[in-house]
């Protein structure tokens, strides 16, 4: 996949605004200020391709971009404080509504920060994903800000603190450095792949 071709489609506010589901999704998510944005920026190589905010809580729609036959999703960071409980209800009626819409998400790209043990949202988004079986991969962002040793420390710590952590797929990721970014693409084509091997199939 030529990821410099991706392009961004449209944004949503609420569910109800949500269009058809024509091809496989993939989705972002994860609490306010997790580095959701730096993610996608850094795995397509494009600086503005989502808009890094210093306001936590600043992305309050779904943003949907396009690579291929492949649909991704921006979804609203979740848990920012300072942020009215309207607001707060209506981002969660929004992200509820696009995993209740019948979409065909072929995966989700959770994202964690891994410094800190998972927040009350984090392990209910977990849950939520799990209970519902919707296929994710958890990302544990800000690997660079931690020490060899720390980021065992916290490893070790993860199996504990998450659920089935045993038979969840967990990848480090550094937005500054890189690292995770091959296999996080790797696993997009891998979706892409088997999407396109069902049309083949029908």
């Amino acid at each position: 996949m030529n990821y410099h071709n991706v392009v961004f489609e449209t944004s949503y506010g609420k569910a109800s605004q949500l269009g058809a589901s024509d091809l496989v999704e993939i989705a972002f998510a994860g609490r306010s200020n997790v580095g959701k944005s730096s993610m996608i920026n850094k795995v397509f190589n494009r600086k503005q391709l989502a808009r890094v905010s210093a306001v936590p809580g600043k992305t309050a729609t779904i943003n949907f971009f396009r690579l291929e036959s492949v649909r991704f999703a921006d979804l609203p960071g979740y848990g920012y404080a300072k942020v009215a409980k309207g607001e707060k209800e209506r981002w969660a009626k929004l992200i509820d509504g696009y995993f209740r819409s019948g979409r065909n998400i072929g995966l989700v790209f959770q994202l964690v920060d891994i410094r800190h043990k998972p927040s009350q949202d984090d392990l209910q988004m977990i849950d939520f994903l799990i209970e519902n079986e919707f296929p994710f991969v958890l990302i544990l962002t800000k690997k660079d800000k931690l020490t060899k040793t720390q980021l065992a420390e916290r490893l070790e710590a993860l199996q504990t603190e998450i659920p089935c952590a045993d038979q969840i797929t967990m990848i480090p990721f550094s937005s500054e450095k890189g690292d995770g970014v091959e296999e996080v693409k790797a696993i997009i084509e891998e979706i892409a792949a088997e999407y396109a091997e069902d049309l083949t199939e029908e």
